[in-house]
């Protein structure tokens, strides 16, 4: 069995790392942050944005509700002041399905 490298979770995400991670510009990032109470960066002396896990949780199901569900932005912000949890759960799920894509492709390859 070849040698896995396991997954490095880190504590904090340069605005750079996140705007590459979901292929955006950083502007809309910041303006996202602007818009959504869920999404709270921390910022540093220097005033650069740290973005924690939770945040990139939250990014990703505010893209998610966006781009792929078609929400506007109104829409959007009710729906994740009602669902948080939900949505949540939901993003999970999404997310867990992909890895197990994922896992099943680099299988189908192997054979």
């Amino acid at each position: 069995m070849p040698y896995k490298e396991r997954e490095i979770n880190k504590m904090y995400y340069t605005m750079g790392e996140v705007s590459a991670m979901f292929d955006v510009n950083a502007s809309m990032i910041r303006f996202y942050e602007k818009e959504f109470d869920v999404l709270q960066p921390k910022k540093n002396k220097k005033g650069n944005r740290l973005f924690t896990p939770e945040d990139i949780e939250n990014l990703k199901i505010i893209f998610h509700l966006i781009q792929d569900k078609g929400y506007t932005l109104h829409g959007a912000k009710e729906h994740l002041k009602g669902n948080l949890n939900e949505s949540k759960d939901s993003q999970r799920v999404i997310q867990s399905l992909e890895n197990l894509k994922k896992f099943l492709l680099e299988v189908r390859d192997q054979l």
